[in-house]
């Protein structure tokens, strides 16, 4: 293989994920620009941008027109070669792994199947969990600011990296509404102002909601490592690996980390254990268990039914003309829409890249044969959600215009 580099911070769990995944395989590798000099890092941004300008930028296995650039992280291959999205990074080393190494996705169509539902929904909807958690339930002592900062000297000299210390909370706090956490009205905490989580006109506050729903993820996660050392059993899988990526996120942050540590101590050790590459190599049966079924549960309460109505969101856009979504979509108040989670209302955009999400597990379903089916439908509660996504064929407009989320 050749050699490989991470380009991303620390305050993204994609690249948390992304290493976990490679620390897994033994696979050396970089953080830059943590690990590179000033220099170095000059040329391999301009490298990226140059790349991402012309397209060549690639998600395996293929790209689609939904998808969209993330700022971090990236896979560098041969110091010239980029690849983006972690899910799809974990498919392409699945192709350059030894027979001998269990693959990432599991090749049983069941269990298979579980692997990616777990991993989307994490990727998705644990994102807004945990960002909620660094930027509202740790506000008052978070120290990403101080990380990135850090981490970013390596490659913007001083007073730009510095700044960081105090435009990337303030950057993020803003950010929490399009990232599903909006405070309500009259909201206040212990912070300056500019980090005080906004509230935002006509949007039902989601606290409550993405609280109880991280509060459900992790206890459910806790119950079952209770019974087996990984999610889907002995090995280690992407499911694993995207979990780690977002619950690992808040190892750093005070308050959350403690929390965590209070409320499922199985679970915080079983997150430094992965940070610290103890997992390392570990193999064994795989098998969809009854302990699956909590953090099953929860997933097809919130990740499914989000999916579901983010893509019914965005056809009724597409119709209505739209071409703007995601993050520019959101900032002018455009491709917006009204949904219902855990029985709470919420508004959010319309989001081509969860779109894409959406469409290829319903594509991933629709493959799988009868018996497969009644299988998980035994254990996945609402399986029916699976047969109303519609095929990308019938929906695809052509290409949108928007920003993916996966800056941070």
């Amino acid at each position: 293989m050749a050699e490989l580099d991470v380009w991303g911070v620390e305050a993204s769990p994609f690249l948390l994920k992304v290493e976990a995944l490679l620390r897994y395989r033994g696979v050396g590798f970089r953080r830059l620009p943590r690990d590179g000099g000033r220099w170095e890092n000059m040329v391999t941004a301009l490298r990226l941008e140059h790349a991402r300008r012309k397209k060549r930028v690639r998600r395996f296995p293929a790209m689609d027109s939904l998808d969209e650039y993330p700022a971090v992280p990236y896979l560098i291959i041969g110091g010239r070669e980029f690849q983006y999205d972690s899910s799809g990074i974990a498919l392409w080393l699945d192709t350059q792994r030894d027979p001998a190494e269990g693959p990432f996705f599991p090749e049983d169509p069941v269990t298979g199947f579980i692997a990616h539902l777990i991993d989307e929904a994490f990727d998705e909807y644990g994102l807004y969990m945990v960002h909620h958690q660094r930027w509202v339930c740790s506000a008052a002592d978070n120290v990403m600011g101080e990380v990135t900062a850090a981490e970013m000297a390596r490659l913007l000299p001083p007073p730009f990296s510095s700044r960081l210390r105090v435009d990337l909370p303030r950057r993020q706090v803003r950010r929490c509404p399009y990232l599903f956490s909006v405070a309500p009205a009259g909201y206040q905490a212990m912070v300056e102002p500019l980090r005080v989580p906004p509230s935002r006109p006509g949007f039902p506050a989601t606290h409550d909601l993405l609280e109880d729903s991280w509060h459900s993820y992790v206890m459910a996660v806790e119950q079952l490592l209770a019974v087996q050392p990984y999610l889907l059993g002995e090995q280690f899988t992407a499911a694993d690996a995207s979990a780690y990526g977002q619950l690992g996120m808040n190892l750093i942050d005070p308050s959350t980390a403690a929390n965590l540590e209070r409320l499922a101590p199985r679970t915080w050790r079983w997150l430094l254990d992965i940070r610290d590459g103890k997992h390392r190599g570990a193999t064994g049966e795989l098998e969809v268990r009854p302990a699956l079924r909590p953090l099953l549960t929860i997933i097809m309460q919130t990740f499914a039914p989000l999916m579901v109505q983010n893509e019914r969101a965005y056809q009724r856009a597409v119709d209505a003309g739209e071409t703007v979504f995601n993050e520019a979509a959101f900032n002018r108040g455009a491709a917006l829409y009204e949904g219902e989670l855990l029985g709470r209302p919420f508004r959010s955009v319309a989001k081509t890249f969860q779109v894409s999400v959406w469409r290829a597990l319903c594509a991933r379903w629709r493959r799988l044969d009868a018996a497969a089916r009644c299988e998980l439908a035994a254990i996945l509660p609402d399986a029916r959600l699976f047969e109303a996504g519609e095929s990308p064929q019938a929906l695809d407009p052509g290409p949108a215009r928007g920003r993916r989320q996966g800056t941070l």
